[in-house]
């Protein structure tokens, strides 16, 4: 009778220690109710903070400024050049006065003849010195009249090219344009997911360990209890120096397993933390602490749509455009063998001019033009740029392809462990029913006496194992979920 009271003594010690336990951590659960996040509001901070996503964030911004680019090659481009220029000397067009022979009107042939000196006496024409006729009369233009300054030049042109026709170039750079900005949505897509997912990670593994706490608590209790016990038993004589050690040896190894496990809590809230973008000191709670539930949402089948699949997948959808933009870029190899067409205007103007004599002062004219490139013989070169751009497009389908039996065996693989975490939660549920009652039967037998305490510390273990077991396979039940989601291209963010 008396040994049947100390039990129930400790049995009513340890709902005591369980109560205070409680009490502490509801207190506790209030004063850091204001830290407390829940997995979406852990989404969404990760989303918001997350520099490889602020870095996609970016290149799509880029994208549409390239996007606009390409376009305004569509667009007349308006130039304007401009230049001063201090020239030494002077220009003349002569070296010396210029004497010219001058005509006059001839009756008899009705027609301008020179005027030549003539002799008196013979009447035939005279030649001078170096073989010439000597003329009768001569115009005056003496030098100085045939100098211009041009020491200050001034000059500019403003010029307007309107492309006609590019062999395709500006068309296929717009679409390489186009499809560089889908590929950055999609790249955005895929970085948002991996960001979930490793948020997901983090966030489970907290509640995970959350709840290991708990549980090493709770076998730290039971262990403090039964050491209770054994030690009253010690005292009346019904038990064994012996036994009371190898309890508090128990005891003791369940004390550094607690401490292990809230280690464990402490950093991988840090490592939710800086998921999140928060300050890794961050006291952070997540509020499905204490409460895991199994909240599935991918469908566990054993075959898929893959074509759907194939669509869903941002990273697949990527590369197919990036096959496409290879394409493109074939296309802009082609355009350098194919003539190019283009229209050009400018108005042309310079200090000092000619247009009018010459006079120092600004004065300008308009000119239209059309510009015809045709390439003639480049010696290949041209031609083996557009097959190797033809290649790039080969590997680029090739990778298509590659990648999409890779999802083939993500998309199986996940759906296989899926079902098997499942199946593995089960069982863990069906073990921790058969542990709860081989504790409690243990309990009972020692509490009659016909149990040692040998047997109760091999089923308290056992019960702690079934407990971890069961956590165990229910996070791995939630991340094999948001897996399966992410392989098929439906998880949300």
């Amino acid at each position: 009778m008396r040994l049947s009271n100390v039990k129930y003594s400790g049995l009513t010690r340890c709902l005591s220690v369980l109560a205070v336990s409680a009490a502490i951590a509801a207190v506790g659960s209030l004063e850091s109710r204001a830290d407390t996040y829940s997995l979406d509001s852990c989404r969404q901070l990760a989303l918001h903070n997350n520099k490889e996503l602020m870095v996609k964030r970016e290149q799509q911004r880029k994208s549409g400024y390239q996007k606009k680019q390409a376009f305004a090659a569509y667009l007349p481009g308006i130039d304007f050049a401009g230049g001063y220029t201090y020239n030494q000397k002077e220009i003349s067009i002569f070296d010396s006065d210029q004497l010219l022979p001058v005509k006059s009107f001839d009756l008899e042939s009705q027609s301008y003849q020179f005027s030549l000196v003539k002799n008196p006496y013979t009447g035939e024409p005279i030649k001078g010195p170096d073989g010439q006729y000597v003329p009768e009369q001569v115009a005056l233009i003496p030098k100085d009249a045939m100098e211009f300054d041009i020491h200050n030049v001034f000059f500019g042109a403003v010029t307007l090219t309107q492309p006609v026709y590019m062999g395709g170039k500006i068309v296929a750079m717009n679409k390489i344009a186009r499809l560089a900005s889908d590929i950055s949505d999609q790249l955005y897509t895929n970085e948002a997911q991996n960001v979930v997912f490793a948020v997901d990670g983090a966030y489970w593994t907290v509640v995970a360990l959350k709840a290991k706490q708990e549980l090493a608590q709770s076998y730290v209790n039971l262990l403090d209890t039964l050491r209770y016990d054994v030690q009253k038993m010690v005292e009346q004589g019904v038990a064994t120096r012996s036994d009371l050690l190898s309890v508090e040896v128990k005891l003791n190894q369940a004390n550094v397993d607690l401490t292990k496990v809230e280690n464990g809590l402490s950093l991988s809230r840090m490592a939710l933390a800086q998921v999140c973008g928060l300050p890794v000191n961050s006291q952070m709670s997540v509020e499905d602490e204490g409460c895991l539930e199994i909240n599935t949402s991918a469908e566990v089948a054993t075959s898929y749509d893959m074509e759907a699949v194939y669509a869903a997948r941002p990273d697949l959808t990527a590369l197919s455009l990036a096959g496409k933009v290879a394409e493109q870029e074939a296309n802009v190899a082609r355009a350098a063998m194919l003539p190019n067409v283009a229209l050009i205007g400018s108005y042309s103007f310079s200090n000092p001019n000619m247009f009018d004599g010459f006079k120092k002062r600004f004065d300008g004219a308009f000119s239209v033009g059309v510009m015809v490139t045709i390439p003639i013989w480049h010696w290949g070169g041209n031609y083996y740029a557009y097959k190797a751009q033809r290649s790039n497009a080969v590997i680029s389908n090739l990778e298509l392809q590659n990648a999409r039996e890779m999802v083939d065996l993500q998309v199986s693989q996940a759906s296989f462990k899926a079902q098997e975490s499942l199946k593995t939660y089960a069982m863990t549920c069906t073990n921790l029913e058969k542990a709860e009652e081989n504790l409690r039967t243990a309990n009972l037998g020692f509490r009659e006496g016909v149990m040692t305490t040998t047997d109760v510390m091999a089923a308290q273990t056992a019960w702690l194992k079934a407990n971890s077991e069961k956590i165990d396979a229910k996070v791995d039940v939630q991340l094999c979920d948001v897996y399966l989601s992410k392989v098929l291209g439906r998880l949300a963010y």
